[in-house]
């Protein structure tokens, strides 16, 4: 390990002895505290700059993923109801009545949602989110400031500017777009650390249990992230094994540290990865349409819209949606990480992070190379991976999200470097640094991040936040929301969520097997389609009613009877007429207004 500032070795150093050693010490110290401070505090502004629209206006949500937002705030209860009720936390009943959802198999970030309990119950679903998604990117930037300038750099002005790319970087900041199990990588920085220990003599045990502990954290937040992790680790040791000899007789210390890391995490999670691959509710893959999520090749140019220099019209197409804009770097940056690996290309970590990054950027393209919006008809190495058991899982685009963190330690190498440069010769100190500034506010100012658009959440009916609903549901029953929740609307969880999960829902939004003939057990956004399900999916769209026969009514009365309904209401829709109309024509029924919504009492149908 090295010093912040000086690069030399710890013990060398004097860093870690008393404070009488010197004044000098003492004043180097209390100087590095103030600058770990500053990093820590413009990390924090970065993070409510992003998020100040959320902050500002306590009635606003994500406006270009209401859908994904309103599925963590259900999270975020799901924990809090693990905390008070010491409820199973790898499924749940509470959506998707009669059925339950596997909930190893979805986003459910238990490593968070259980611990922030306190603030899901005091502050509610929405704060919750909120502060999940804030404090994961001053996490992140600050896990990474530490390891940079503690263990990888080893100096705080580069770890800084590395730090914040890893963070704030286009890719990072589009996936704060309701993904805040994506944009919290705080653990990625910490199973780097704890890897580069793996090698230290005489604690192989101790470094390896560490090393587990943390691998656990992160399965528990997200596992896309933990393999992408496993992969680069695993290619810059590799990359290491063979470019530095020098660090060949720690092998067998790494190796046994590496054993015990391997054994404890696979204890620790045998039973929840048994849940999410064979447990009830598990999926054979993402549906076909899913894993065609590719990277535009023309993207890695091109600017968020998210970012200084990008905008909407700019980057439409470029990506499947705002949430997963992977790539989007800018031809200024693109030049500037070629540049470097160029000038840093003695040094073998740097050449495992240039070719890990390419490796990530082509399997992003995905099974057909597609430039500038339009498919070239070439196919990707991708078409012959994403059948694979585990990989079928996989967004491929988001191989392109790993090539951020990849890009944020060049940067802080190559910042590293000209700093050597300048302290090497004085003369020129003034040249190099203005060239430095020069070239990275070039490269990285177009991508500087500006705060997430936010739109009003239609507020939570009265007829849920008074617990008019109870009676209804007694006995075991659900609600049924019109239209029923799916990838465009899902409110309805939103609404559970606010109620503690206590009011359970009819279907969802959620990752599911598809159980219908044919389909193989392949993951559907919901459960799969039935009668009635599809047919106010249609009038929603449409904003039109269709005829209604005889079949339909036993249809919707058998669903009605699946589902366990005691109530169906309609909360406030731009095709609310429509669905109003049709729902009586279903069952017969004249529906009430009461409580902000229109509500059907179903229970004579489902007995």
């Amino acid at each position: 390990m090295t010093t912040p500032e000086s690069g030399r070795p710890v013990e060398e150093s004097g860093v870690g002895e008393p404070a009488d050693r010197s004044a000098g010490a003492g004043r180097f110290r209390s100087s590095g505290r103030w600058k770990d401070v500053a990093a820590v505090v413009s990390f924090a502004l970065l993070a409510f700059w992003v998020t100040a629209r959320m902050w500002w206006n306590p009635t606003h949500g994500i406006r270009d993923n209401k859908t994904d937002m309103a599925q963590f705030e259900w999270m975020m209860a799901h924990g809090a109801r693990v905390v008070t009720e010491f409820t199973y936390p790898f499924s749940s009943d509470r959506m998707n009545v009669p059925e339950s959802v596997n909930l190893m198999s979805n986003t459910s970030v238990l490593s968070v949602s259980v611990p922030m309990t306190p603030v899901t119950l005091l502050f509610g679903t929405r704060s919750a989110f909120l502060l999940f998604l804030t404090l994961g990117m001053i996490a992140t930037a600050t896990a990474w400031y530490l390891v940079l300038s503690r263990v990888l750099v080893g100096a705080r002005g580069p770890a800084w500017l590395g730090a914040a790319f890893c963070a704030y970087a286009p890719a990072m900041v589009s996936h704060a777009n309701a993904h805040p199990n994506i944009v919290s990588q705080y653990v990625v920085p910490l199973i780097v650390w704890r890897t580069v220990r793996l090698a230290e003599a005489g604690r192989w045990l101790r470094n390896g249990i560490l090393l587990a502990l943390v691998i656990v954290w992160q399965a528990f937040l997200n596992l896309e992230i933990l393999l992408m992790t496993a992969i680069g680790i695993g290619v810059v040791i590799v990359a290491l094994a063979l470019g530095r000899p020098e660090l060949r007789g720690r092998t067998r210390t790494f190796l046994a540290g590496l054993g015990v890391a391997a054994a404890v995490s696979a204890v620790l999670l045998a039973y929840p990865l048994y849940v999410q691959f064979f447990g009830p509710g598990a999926y054979n893959g993402l549906s076909w349409l899913i894993r065609g999520y590719s990277t535009d090749l023309a993207s890695f140019v091109a600017y968020a819209r998210e970012s200084l220099a990008g905008d909407a019209r700019s980057a439409a197409g470029l990506a499947k949606n705002p949430t997963e804009e992977n790539a989007f770097f800018g031809w200024p940056l693109v030049i500037l990480v070629a540049a470097l690996v160029w000038w840093l290309r003695r040094n073998v970590v740097v050449l495992a992070l240039a070719a890990l990054g390419l490796v990530f950027a082509v399997l992003s393209l995905g099974r057909e190379i597609r430039f500038d919006r339009e498919g070239t008809g070439i196919p990707g190495p991708w078409a012959v991976l994403e059948d694979l058991p585990v990989l079928h899982s996989v967004v491929p685009t988001r191989w392109a999200l790993a090539i951020t963190p990849i890009i944020g330690l060049l940067l802080a190498y190559g910042a590293a470097r000209a700093r050597e440069l300048a302290s090497r010769y004085p003369a020129q100190r003034s040249q190099i640094r203005f060239g430095t500034v020069t070239v990275l506010a070039m490269a990285l100012v177009p991508v500087l991040p500006t705060p997430l658009p936010t739109k009003r959440l239609e507020p939570t009916p009265e007829f849920v936040t008074s617990g008019a609903w109870r009676p209804y549901l007694a006995g075991g029953r659900s609600l049924v929301t019109l239209p029923l929740p799916d990838t465009e609307y899902a409110d309805p969880l939103r609404w559970s969520a606010q109620t503690r999960l206590e009011m359970p829902i009819a279907r969802g939004y959620f990752l599911g097997p598809d159980t219908r003939p044919g389909k193989d057990l392949v993951a559907l956004f919901s459960a799969p389609p039935r009668p009635t399900s599809s047919f106010f999916a249609e009038v929603r769209r449409s904003g039109e009613v269709p005829p209604v026969n005889e079949q339909d009514r036993r249809e919707a009365v058998a669903d009605l009877r699946y589902w366990r309904a005691g109530a169906v209401v309609l909360g406030p829709q731009e095709s609310a007429d429509a669905l109003r109309q049709a729902m009586t024509a279903l069952t017969g029924i004249e529906p009430v207004h009461t409580g902000g919504v229109w509500l059907w009492d179903v229970r004579p149908l489902t007995g």
